[in-house]
Parts: C-alpha cells; structure tokens; sequence
C-alpha cells in the first residue's frame, strides 16, 4: 500500500511547483522532501520528477498519483467537517485571507464579534489579493477567502469552491481639486478619455491564470477603458489606495477609488460618482469539502453580518479637501 504521508509530498511538490517550495509549505528540509519522493519512486519502480528550468515537472504516473491525492485530501476534509459539524461548539483555528479594502472595510468588525460569539475559535486574518489567496485556497493553506470581482470581468467558476455573496461595492474617480469636473456630482468615463491614469502594477509572475481572469485590476481596467474606445495612459502605478490619492492630490492624475475601506481623502482631492457605474462584486469563497465546518460557517455569517453594516454607509462622492483660509486672513 502507498504510503499517504509520500503521497501527500508529491501533491506539495505538485502544488508549489518546486521541492523547496514544497518543504517551505511543509515546512520540512529539502532532503526531507526529496527522500519521500524518492522512497515513493522506489515503490512504484517509475520515475516522478522532471527538472524543469529552476522547478520540476510530473510525469505521467506523478500528474495520476496527484489526482487521486487531491481526491482523497478532500475525502478527509469532508470526513473532518461532518465530523465537526456534530460538535455543540465552535472551536480551533480558521485563517481567512481578504483582499485589502475587505481587510480594512469588512475584516474587524466580523472578526470582533467572531470573538464574543466564538470565544474558542482563533481567526487568523491575512491580508492578500484574490490572485494570490485563491490558489492558496485551492491548495489548502488558507480556510477561507474574501475575493472580489468587477461586473464587467467576473471570475470563473472553479470546481471544488463554494462561495456567499458579501455585497456589491461601487468606485468613484479621484480627481485633484482643480479638474474641471471635479464640482460635478457624477461625470462620465468617457469624460477621462485624455487624462493620465495612477493605477495598480501589472500581475507578477506568481499569479495563476487558472485561479483567477486575467482582468484584475490594471487590467481590468485596461479592459474598461479600451471597451468604450479609451486607450489609457498610465502615468504612474501603485498598489496603496493611500498612495494612489496622494498622486492625484499632486495633480498627477486620476484614479479608481473603491468605496469599501476607503482611505481618507488628503488635501486638494475630490471624489466624484462616474457613468456608468463601477460596480466590484465582494464573496466569500470556501473549499466545498469543508462546507460542514462550523468554523466556516459561522465566520462567513459574520462577514455577511458586517458587510449588512457597510452597505447601509453611502459615503458622499462629490467631497473634496481644501485647506480652509483662516478667518482674519486679508483678500489680497
């Protein structure tokens, strides 16, 4: 019989693309990872590993073995959750990885009254972007994911994933106080068609198209624009909202600025309502073998509980920051 521990290696290796990447996760020596594969090899007399540039690729019989591990490991997961599921209690651990602006906007209040309703369960909150948490997800190393999409450039739907919707989030345009359109209650997208654009950097290497559309962010947006005949001029990139209105309080640009979990507006910007709307979906996404865990359950309750609060916050969109003249100031 083939051992599940060896098994359960190759399916790391398999998932990580490397051996150390693998013993990171594992959180083994290399050697450790390498003898088990090894041992396995010897078991089933075949090879399993290629080397491919700085990672390795499965062979045949390797890419088979992980099939079946990745059935089994959902086999137990879903042992695990009935199991759970019969208990009178919430208790352990579930780490939840959440986007930014959900981070921020969703992520303390669910996680404080997750405190007072399951004083026994510990919540571990990371703050990661769907492109890298959804894999994460998919190999079993986060419990539960707050992801998002935009209307017009969905994710796909992946096998193996349950989710519950959160709420919808509407983005505004930043605009430095001084843009002829920055009186105005809502413009429209095409009214941008000239101005320079501060905007997320492109998808790293790590992210995986298989996870996750290629629109995401920069490119969604990309997207957006080219859509309506746009072609958009990037004038600088950056991954913090904060930064983003920093930009554009220097006059450098305009931006996308969510409504969840938005940062103060510095000095000199103005928020505006843009045609047609810009609409994010926000879900919580699970492994569907652990469905039946009461820790799933009860935590996506309270992001539901939390997202209910928010969306009764309109926030006003034709705002902006000036510095106010002081009273006894002369006119010059």
């Amino acid at each position: 019989m083939l051992n599940f521990e060896r098994l359960r290696t190759l399916h790391a290796v398999a998932a990580h693309g490397s051996v150390n990447a693998a013993a990171t996760a594992l959180h083994v020596t290399n050697s450790a990872v390498s003898q088990q594969i090894a041992k396995l090899e010897s078991e089933l007399g075949q090879s399993l590993l290629e080397r491919n540039g700085r990672g390795v690729r499965l062979t045949d019989a390797a890419a088979a073995l992980v099939a079946h591990t990745r059935r089994m490991l959902s086999l137990m997961e879903s042992a695990e959750a009935e199991f759970d599921a019969q208990r009178n209690s919430v208790f352990g651990q579930i780490t939840v990885a959440a986007f930014a602006t959900a981070a921020r906007g969703l992520a303390p209040h669910a996680l404080r009254s997750l405190l007072s309703i399951c004083p026994q369960l510990r919540v571990v909150l990371t703050e990661q972007e769907p492109p890298e948490s959804i894999p994460l997800l998919v190999r079993g190393e986060v419990d539960l994911v707050i992801a998002q999409d935009w209307a017009n450039a969905p994710r796909p739907h992946l096998e193996g994933l349950s989710e519950a919707p959160l709420l919808d989030d509407i983005a505004d345009i930043a605009l430095h106080a001084s843009h002829p359109m920055a009186g105005r209650k809502i413009i429209d997208l095409d009214d941008l068609r000239s101005d320079p654009w501060i905007t997320w950097e492109q998808n790293g290497p790590t992210v995986s198209d298989e996870h996750y559309p290629a629109r995401w962010c920069r490119e969604w947006l990309v997207h957006t624009l080219r859509s309506r005949g746009h072609e958009p001029v990037f004038a600088h990139t950056a991954e913090e909202h904060a930064t983003q209105l920093a930009l554009v309080a220097a006059g450098l640009g305009v931006c996308v600025i969510p409504r969840l979990g938005r940062d103060p507006l510095p000095r000199g910007v103005c928020i505006v309502a843009v045609r047609p709307t810009l609409r994010r979906h926000v879900y919580a996404l699970w492994r569907a073998a652990s469905t039946r865990r009461r820790a799933i359950g009860v935590t996506v309750e309270a992001f539901r509980r939390s997202a209910s609060l928010v969306a009764k916050v309109d926030p006003p969109v034709a705002t902006k920051r000036t510095r106010k003249r002081p009273q006894n100031a002369k006119h010059k």
